[in-house]
């Protein structure tokens, strides 16, 4: 077991197998550091459910070895998990200034009263158990990121959280070459490395340049215009209020995470100079070619406010073919379906829709470091060891590779749940924890392999006949059987509908061949029934369905 084990090791819980649902642990010498606890968006595959979680098992069987959770931004991919899973591993929050009016509102909201949140400030020392961490300033789309130095007695690791190197951010901090070459003077022994466009030649570009790209979109609009972007991602709308005052146009906020975050800002005094902002109930005082509205939704969630208005069911806003739809963010990878769906729905009702590839103007820049800026971090720190995190396994297969091409002389590929032995000796994947994917299904959490998720990924392909038969005390149909169907036929086709009358005549036909013995038999009537519906059924429409049988027995 890792945690008899003396040493320094790195688990990755979540967010090393895909984007979001970001958790990692270190280990030393059997004490435990986490940083970040963040949510996913549900994809098709999860039927009613939009929010995925990592899994904290590890941490709730070890909570008495935990020292504490840092959070190094504010993004909901590394903080949107800690209201819903924090109660079950209760410890010590760290996080600097806006991160931690960020959570405070989400913890308000679960009714989470009792958790220790400590603000932090960027290079203050964190010292609990074997651990001694300093939060090191980068830029990211996210007010007051932080890398963090993390220190042990194996040796000093640099886990660099979201970051790029904007060489002018409209919030929060740079990321300086000096920082990281004074933390490298005493040696780097590993970089845990965020791998989102590490396939991406080049730089990930400046904010500012997003201000003035989206100012020129502004001009060759002609009536309302809808901006929608990460509700989280605080620089881009400044951007988007200043291009707004730029092209003469009034800015309105719609979503209720936007809100939150705007009023995060305000708290943290991060809107200075930033032009105000009108409510929603104002915007009838507008002409059109005066208003840019922000809104939820850049990822296509079915319940955010871009989605809704696309689907016609947003109270009091409705689209015009004069709007212009600009989509200021990218698709995060299995979200293309939804967002399409989107863009489709403005699409038919004749409005432009413009996205990043869509025009010449620069309208996002992504808050992750493009191949030249992690070369850059790799020369700055001459780490020992590269472990890529923070992306799907293209993602971390191409930081591996650029690692190697760079001289890196260890570098470990990880998954969710690898046990990563950082320090003494060889780094290496010695053990592995068992981990899984969480599911927010409305008032509960349940595994994101629970069999009701199962099931209604099943019913979207097969549909379900429910019947229902009454047998006397000598075992014949004191009714006729009653039958339902969902997702298998349209009650209105008649050609259709006839299908349900030979369903009952084969009900009935498999009642008849039944012995006295078997038609006594709950179970026996039942299996066959349901073995005799499913079978008809694909016979004749080639789906095998659920089926639900229940016999009532009457005196």
């Amino acid at each position: 077991m890792v945690l008899e084990d003396k040493g320094l090791f790195f688990i990755p819980l979540g967010g090393s197998e895909q984007f979001g649902v970001n958790l990692n642990v270190y280990i030393c010498d059997g004490r435990l550091l986490a940083v970040d606890c963040g949510m996913g968006f549900a994809d098709e595959n999860f039927p009613g459910i939009d929010l995925l979680l990592p899994d904290p098992a590890f941490l709730e069987e070890n909570r008495e070895e935990l020292e504490g959770l840092i959070i190094t931004h504010a993004h909901e991919d590394h903080i949107g998990a800690v209201a819903h899973l924090w109660p079950r591993f209760e410890c010590p929050i760290y996080c600097t200034p806006f991160t931690a009016a960020v959570l405070e509102k989400k913890l308000e909201e679960a009714k989470i009263r009792h958790a220790e949140v400590n603000i932090i400030e960027p290079f203050d020392q964190i010292k609990t158990g074997p651990f001694s961490v300093q939060p090191l300033p980068v830029s990211h789309s996210v007010p007051d990121a932080c890398a963090l130095l993390i220190e042990t007695r194996y040796g000093r690791v640099v886990h660099s959280g979201d970051w790029n190197l904007d060489p002018n951010p409209v919030v929060g901090y740079r990321s300086e070459a000096k920082t990281f070459k004074e933390a490298a003077k005493k040696g780097i022994l590993a970089y845990i490395g965020d791998s989102t466009n590490a396939n991406v030649d080049g730089r990930s570009g400046s904010e500012r340049d997003v201000e003035k790209g989206l100012a020129e979109e502004f001009k060759n609009c002609p009536g309302r215009i809808f901006v929608t972007t990460f509700s989280s991602n605080v620089g881009r709308l400044i951007s988007i209020a200043r291009a707004a005052q730029k092209a003469g146009r009034k800015t309105v906020v719609v979503g209720r995470s936007m809100h939150s975050m705007i009023g995060a800002a305000y708290d943290c005094q991060y809107m200075k100079n930033v032009p105000d902002f009108i409510a929603e109930d104002d915007m009838d005082d507008y002409p059109d070619n005066k208003l840019v509205i922000i809104a939820t939704g850049s990822q296509g969630e079915s319940r955010a406010v871009l989605p809704r208005i696309a689907r016609g069911d947003f109270p009091d806003i409705s689209t015009r073919t004069t709007d212009t739809v600009i989509f200021s963010a990218r698709a995060i990878p299995g979200n293309e379906i939804k967002i399409n769906e989107v863009k489709n729905n403005f699409s038919a009702a004749g409005i432009r829709v413009i996205g990043p590839k869509d025009t010449a103007n620069v309208i996002h820049v992504s808050g992750h470091p493009c191949r030249e800026e992690i070369v850059e971090m790799y020369q700055w720190l001459r780490p020992k060891i590269v472990v890529p995190v923070h992306g799907e396994h293209t993602q971390l297969q191409a930081q591996a590779d650029l690692a190697q091409a760079n001289q890196i002389p260890q570098i470990v590929m990880p998954r969710n749940g690898s046990v990563i032995k950082l320090a003494p000796g060889q780094a290496e994947i010695i053990d592995h924890i068992p981990t899984q994917l969480l599911a927010v299904d409305l008032k509960r959490i349940i595994p994101a392999n629970h069999l009701s998720i199962v099931q209604r990924r099943k019913l979207q392909y097969t549909g379900v006949v429910h019947v229902t038969v009454v047998l006397d005390g000598r075992g014949e149909l004191a009714a006729e059987p009653k039958i339902n169907t969902i997702g298998l036929i349209d009650p209105d086709d008649m050609a259709e509908e006839q299908f349900i009358g030979n369903l009952h005549e084969e009900i009935i036909d498999i009642l008849d061949d039944m012995g006295e013995d078997e038609i006594s038999d709950d179970h026996f009537v039942t299996e066959e029934l349901r073995i005799g519906v499913r079978r008809f059924v694909f016979h004749f429409l080639g789906i095998k369905p659920a089926a639900n049988i229940h016999v009532v027995r009457i005196p």
